[in-house]
């Protein structure tokens, strides 16, 4: 009934109104307040310099994650034919890594068998991780740890050619960048007497799974060095009584008028595309030509290298 306090909810009891009762519980106060200096536009979510500066992180990142290239650092060989591959050629490894519940095959089978033979860490991971340390790149579900290749010093090449006792004979590669080429003048360098490989750091290919692959081993055998600056070493060479002769398809002389085989001799390749630059060009003592009865304008850099390597080893046993 109307007016009747008396009844069940009729009257509110006190404390259990809505909102505030009394003052405002310090909420206008905090409203009026400051919220300080405005960021800086890279640093508001959502704004196109704050999307730049993210994008930019990631390849700042991307790029330290990136796996080392030419030798410079940890290699990992991926897919089954190519790590049965290194293994074959005695590519040196550290550790094996195979994706559990990958399904096997005879190439699996070899490289697991080998690996052990070797006394390789054989480690079974999830594939996820072998998708993180390939980056995403095709792994075939086994992956191969090579580590990174200790070059010589380029003087070092002098006393290995000192112990033998015959006159030095190095070759030298100017911006060769194809790895292949690389381990084929190692294996060439190895079967003629050579007594070592000189390849600059930079804009050159290094001593990769895939150069020593090419080698077929020999790469366990020859030193290759590594020079700072390819012009500075091939002079301090020069300077030892080293006669330095550049291969050139336009040369000097022809392979067959070249009287100073028997020498003490660096060879210095060319690029694949270029052939020799022009400080090195410059810093060789002759530059040589090899005489080819076909229309084939130029050779490989590695088949020319192989060619000029076999004239010398042939000159020096007539000699001895």
């Amino acid at each position: 009934m109307a007016g009747n306090s008396k009844r069940r909810g009729a009257v509110r009891k006190e404390g259990t109104k809505k909102g505030a009762v009394t003052g405002s519980g310090g909420q206008r106060r905090r409203g009026l307040e400051g919220k300080g200096p405005t960021p800086p536009a890279s640093a508001r979510k959502g704004h196109p310099a704050q999307r730049r500066a993210a994008a930019k992180d990631r390849r700042v990142t991307a790029g330290q994650n990136r796996r080392p290239q030419d030798g410079d650092g940890p290699e990992t060989v991926l897919g089954r034919n190519p790590v049965v591959e290194c293994l074959r050629a005695g590519v040196p490894a550290t550790a094996l890594r195979v994706a559990i519940g990958a399904t096997s095959d005879e190439r699996v089978a070899e490289s697991v068998h080998l690996a052990a033979d070797l006394g390789l860490a054989i480690l079974e991971v999830e594939r996820n991780e072998l998708d993180r340390i390939s980056g995403g790149a095709l792994h075939q579900g086994i992956a191969l740890q090579i580590p990174p290749y200790e070059y010589a010093h380029p003087d070092d090449l002098l006393q290995a050619a000192s112990d033998t006792g015959r006159p030095p004979l190095i070759v030298a590669l100017d911006g060769v960048t194809d790895p292949r080429n690389l381990g084929a003048v190692v294996r060439s360098v190895s079967a003629f007497g050579g007594h070592g490989v000189v390849v600059p750091q930079r804009r050159s290919a290094g001593m990769t799974a895939v150069a020593w692959r090419t080698s077929a081993g020999t790469a366990a055998r020859l030193p290759v060095a590594r020079a700072t600056n390819l012009t500075r070493t091939l002079r301090e060479y020069a300077q030892t009584g080293l006669m330095i002769a550049g291969l050139d398809a336009e040369g000097d002389v022809s392979l067959d008028e070249f009287d100073l085989a028997t020498d003490p001799l660096v060879i210095v390749t060319g690029s694949e595309g270029k052939g020799l630059s022009r400080l090195v060009r410059e810093t060789c003592d002759v530059t040589v030509s090899i005489p080819m009865a076909g229309p084939v304008e130029s050779l490989n850099a590695s088949v020319a290298t192989g060619v000029v390597l076999a004239e010398i080893a042939r000159r020096r046993r007539l000699q001895a």
